[in-house]
This record gives structure tokens, C-alpha cells and sequence, in this order.
């Protein structure tokens, strides 16, 4: 696994935080117009509807394609990067505030160097350390907005749990994507990689989209704004951005992708000003600062 970051590499793993961000932007949208759990499900199947006339292939009962001789593992990816993740940011934002959402989201880092630590033998640089703390410290900077006396008013709800249990899902989830156990016919096919992860990430969103129905009372408002919520939320932060990121993680591992993460929330502030009128201030400079250094420091080799 190459750990060095060419262009390419750090464009696909730029990409997927900018969608991450309009995705928690329509996310809070469309709060009042879908339950929480029914937009991941009908996301995902959005998603399966467009891979499927190119990813097919994985659901025949046999084949070098076919994704059922391997179904525990894509069973598991499904539930934690398709069925659990998203799912969860959606229920947080009806229980959470955004600020304490992206504040425990923000330690999707320290989770990836851990869980890379404590379950897949992975070794923690000094390097690593430093720029999980800088990256940190720059996502604190957005969510204080430049004033760190507010995040001692930050007080945990259940919705936190919610995200926390989200990123450790995530951070599990990117460590798998280094484990491959599937056939190189369906792992060097992007479609087909991700196809098999919906395949069963549909029937794990889909039973907590029942559960929801069951136990609550959910409802939908359609509107054309729904409509087209749903569509960015399905070619966009799905499709697009899972293409994006498990390829970036195959390069230089979920350790490094991680840091790329805390970009979130720094383009879901500047997306709030563009659409919200909010011009970025200094605290936005001096964020981006600290989070490209904590990737930087956390890229560069150790000398020999």
C-alpha cells in the first residue's frame, strides 16, 4: 500500500468530504419531509436503480461476478457503509444539534487510527498522532467559529451516540475496504464492488426503514425539492463519493483517509455561505490551515 499522495489520490479523497457536506446540508433540508431512515433506504435504492445496468452482473446466482458465494462479507460492509452510517447522521440531525453532530463526528481520526490499532495490527505513528491533533484542532476551529469558549456549552444528547456510533461503523467499514477477501473480477470493478455492497445494505436499510413505519409516526411530504434531494443524495454522496473513497483508501489506507474526512465539515461552512448568504471569515482560513497541515504532517514518510 502506498502511502505517498499524488494529485490523483488526493483529488478522490477531497471529493467525497465536498459531497459528505451537501449531503448534511440536504440532509437538514429536508428534515420535515422525510424520516431519517426512509431517505437512506430510498438513497440507496436510488443508487441500485443506477448501477444496475452496468453492475448486474453481481446478482446472478453464479458467475465470476456473482456476489452470493461471498455474501457474509458484503453482508457486513453493506450493514456499515450502506445500512448503518448515513442512516444514523439522518437520525442524529432530528435529535442533535448540527454543532454536536459534527463536533463527534470530528473524531472520525482518532477512531480510524485505533480501530487500525486495536483489531488490524496496524502500528501509530508520532506523525499520525500529530496530525490527528492539528486536523482536530481545525475542525474545532470551524465548529467554535473562531470562539472556543462555545464548545464548553456543548452538552451530549442522544443524537451524539447516534453519530459515535456512525464514525466507529465508518472507521470498521474503511478498514475492511484494505481486507479484500472477494474475487479480483469484483473488486478491480467499481460498479460491481459497490452494487454488492447495496445488495444487502438495501435489506438492512430497508428493515430499519420498516421498523421506523412500525414504531413511529413517519410520513413523507413529496415535493420537487424532495425529488431532487434524493437525487443528489443517491449519484452524489453515494455513488460518486463511495467510488471515490474506497479507491482512495486502497491507495494510502483508512489511517491517512481519515484526515481527509475532517474536511466535511469545513466545506459544509462554506457551502452554508453560498447558499445561505454567510460570508467565510477567518476562522475558515485558519481551519483549512490546520487540517491540510494534519495531512500533510500525517502523509510524510518517516526518515530511514
Amino acid at each position: 500500500m502506498n502511502q505517498r499522495l499524488s494529485p490523483g489520490t488526493t483529488f478522490l479523497l477531497v471529493l467525497p468530504p465536498l459531497l459528505w457536506a451537501g449531503n448534511a446540508v440536504v440532509g437538514r433540508l429536508v428534515t420535515g419531509l422525510v424520516p431519517p431512515m426512509t431517505l437512506n433506504f430510498l438513497r440507496w435504492a436510488l443508487a441500485f436503480v443506477i448501477l444496475l445496468p452496468v453492475a448486474h452482473g453481481v446478482l446472478r446466482r453464479t458467475g465470476p461476478m456473482s456476489v452470493w458465494p461471498h455474501w457474509r462479507r458484503f453482508a457486513l460492509l453493506g450493514l456499515l457503509g450502506v445500512g448503518c452510517y448515513n442512516a444514523l447522521q439522518y437520525l442524529a440531525l432530528k435529535t442533535s444539534t448540527p454543532l454536536n453532530v459534527t463536533l463527534v463526528a470530528a473524531s472520525s481520526p482518532v477512531w480510524m487510527l485505533a480501530t487500525g490499532w486495536l483489531c488490524f495490527g496496524q502500528g501509530v505513528s508520532r506523525r499520525q498522532i500529530a496530525g490527528a491533533v492539528l486536523s482536530i484542532a481545525g475542525v474545532l476551529m470551524v465548529l467554535s467559529r473562531g470562539q472556543w469558549a462555545l464548545l464548553a456549552q456543548v452538552r451530549l444528547v442522544p443524537g451524539d451516540v447516534y453519530v459515535l456510533v456512525a464514525t466507529v461503523a465508518w472507521a470498521f467499514y474503511s478498514w475492511l475496504l484494505t481486507q479484500p477477501k472477494e474475487p479480483a473480477s469484483i473488486r478491480n470493478d467499481w460498479a460491481a464492488f459497490l452494487m454488492a455492497q447495496i445488495v444487502f445494505g438495501l435489506g438492512w436499510s430497508g428493515l430499519f426503514a420498516g421498523g421506523e413505519w412500525a414504531l413511529t409516526d413517519a410520513h413523507i411530504t413529496w415535493t420537487w425539492p424532495l425529488a431532487a434531494a434524493l437525487l443528489y443524495v443517491a449519484v452524489g454522496p453515494a455513488v460518486m463519493a463511495y467510488r471515490c473513497w474506497g479507491m482512495g483508501v486502497q491507495r494510502v489506507g483508512p489511517a491517512m483517509a481519515g484526515f481527509f474526512a475532517n474536511l466535511t465539515p469545513l466545506f459544509a461552512a462554506l457551502l452554508s455561505a453560498a447558499f445561505l448568504g454567510e460570508l467565510p471569515q477567518l476562522y475558515h482560513g485558519l481551519a483549512f490551515l490546520l487540517i491540510v497541515g494534519g495531512i500533510v504532517v500525517s502523509a510524510r514518510r518517516q526518515p530511514a
